[in-house]
């Protein structure tokens, strides 16, 4: 029997009345009204003059509008560039900018940095769209003028995502536009997608957490919406509001980052009991690693639901399934479907079993990601058709990815290796840690000496006595030159919305204090 056709135009014709999206304010939005919606700005940004493969940029919240413009998008053969509203104003302006961006479509709550964003592109007037008032900006129901009868056809788009920019100005992903219908493109990968996290086609609830900007919601979001199921946003995340929302809407998909199970976990027992959340399916999580002992307790609360993948934004690696990790604790899984990787020392050659080196990634789909005109930096993490996220690790015997750490974030201390990621999960599974960051600082003996920098739960006594028991406890678990040498503490520490560590910023203020007493 013929499976049904995906994709959410299809579904939109098929279910009209099926509930699309609901806002972070409670409005609802059918997948019929989506549709119109959609078709209404695809044909207004089409009448605005744009070409096969331009681009439009967006600083939007989590919202019906981000999705739907998204959604005009790819079915225009259009390029969609998602802006975090939250980066620097110069950094805001170098993503408009950089990706050569015909059209901005800001909100009224981003203003500021939509428009010096236009103004730094010199986007005409007609070309700068508000969800909201946003001054000198056309309100983004101009576009939304008229439904083309018969549709205009469509024509596939992509998403051109920008790297989170931990370790510089943020980088454009740009893949070249395909052929074929969206619907069936999307559906596809959707049906492939969603079936790998255990969500079925049909009337699923996927809960949006974190900002739609980002790869890790986007992708969650987009497959479940195009196998039909409900999409339910989140603006402002907190530990108690998400379990609300788990209950209220019988939620049975989520993207989160560890930094969200740190707080739902920290929540007294009777919060965390008044909440039903035996609807859970799927809970996917990205971006930054997750100690074992932090996600063996929330499978011990939630059940096996909680899935891992490794990737970025230039292309998906892994995934490990709940079973796989409960068998193996610590892995980022095995490759998916049409994916290869290689472990490689510094000079390309391939390594065994349980050897460690730089992780690299070839895609079999035949649509290589490059960084939008920087054709050098392209080049530098591909060996082949292998690329690098500049991650180290190894493979076991059965053929599952572990992740030693980032190979820029390795502390060399007297010609040894240290990797932080090991000496962070350490540290996370003391009570008084809440967030921890591990760097090495200079040392005029060793060259590099470990510093770890504590944000702790509340009410904690921040002083010499907690920094040596840090330390003692660091020591009982890893060998003694992998522990801090020094702990300092503060209120908390730079992290992406994707949950990332901003580690580059606090390495480099020890690395200036240092400087500075030369």
């Amino acid at each position: 029997m013929a499976e049904a056709p995906l994709g959410f135009w299809n579904i939109a014709c098929a279910f009209p009345d099926r509930i699309a999206v609901v806002e972070p304010d409670g409005t609802v939005l059918s997948f019929g009204g989506l549709l119109d919606r959609v078709e209404r700005l695809a044909c207004g940004l089409l009448g605005l003059g744009l070409a096969h493969g331009d681009a439009i940029a967006a600083i939007l919240p989590n919202c019906g509008a981000f999705i739907a413009c998204e959604l005009a998008a790819l079915q225009s053969g259009l390029y969609f560039v998602p802006v975090n509203g939250h980066l620097a104003p110069a950094e805001v302006s170098h993503v408009v900018t950089d990706s050569e961006s015909k059209v901005l479509i800001g909100h009224e709550g981003m203003a500021g940095p939509a428009v010096a964003a236009a103004d730094a592109a010199g986007l005409a007037t007609e070309r700068r769209i508000s969800v909201g008032t946003v001054p000198g900006f056309r309100p983004l129901e101009d576009l939304l003028g008229h439904r083309p009868d018969p549709p205009v056809p469509r024509v596939v788009g992509s998403r051109m995502p920008y790297t989170s920019g931990t370790t510089g100005m943020p980088k454009g992903v740009r893949r070249p536009l395909g052929d074929g219908d969206p619907a069936e493109i999307l559906g596809a990968i959707g049906r492939i997608t969603a079936r790998g996290f255990g969500n079925e086609p049909g009337a699923g609830v996927c809960l949006t957490c974190g900002p739609l900007h980002h790869a890790g919601p986007s992708m969650m979001s987009s497959t479940t919406l195009h196998v039909g199921h409900s999409q339910v946003l989140m603006d402002k995340w907190t530990p108690e509001g998400c379990l609300e929302m788990i209950e209220r809407y019988r939620v049975t998909c989520a993207q989160m980052v560890p930094t969200m199970f740190y707080r739902l976990l920290a929540l007294p027992e009777e919060t965390r009991a008044r909440y039903d959340t035996s609807s859970l399916v799927s809970i996917v999580h990205t971006g930054a690693p997750c100690p074992v002992e932090v996600k063996r307790r929330m499978m011990d609360w939630w059940g096996p639901v909680i899935f891992e993948t490794y990737g970025g934004t230039e292309g998906a690696a892994t995934i490990a399934k709940p079973h796989r990790w409960l068998a193996k604790p610590g892995t980022v899984g095995k490759p998916i479907h049409g994916v290869d990787l290689t472990i490689l020392d510094d000079d390309g050659n391939e390594l065994g079993t349980g050897e460690v080196g730089d992780v690299y990634i070839r895609s079999r789909r035949g649509t290589r990601a490059e960084y939008f005109k920087d054709p050098e930096r392209t080049r530098s993490i591909f060996r082949g058709d292998y690329f690098t996220l500049g991650d180290m690790g190894y493979v076991d015997e059965d053929g599952f990815l572990f992740l030693i750490d980032r190979k820029k974030d390795m502390i060399i201390s007297g010609g040894v290796n240290i990797f932080p990621a090991e000496i962070e999960a350490a540290m996370l599974s003391h009570p008084a840690v809440r967030d921890v960051a591990v760097i090495g600082i200079p040392d005029p003996e060793w060259g590099e000496q470990v510093k770890a920098i504590v944000a702790t739960m509340p009410d904690v006594d921040e002083d010499a006595t907690l920094a040596r028991e840090l330390i003692a406890f660091c020591r009982d678990r890893l060998a003694h030159y992998k522990c801090p040498r020094t702990v300092d503490f503060r209120d908390d520490l730079p992290r992406a919305d994707n949950g990332k560590l901003y580690k580059r910023r606090i390495r480099d203020e020890y690395w200036h204090d240092a400087a500075q007493k030369i």
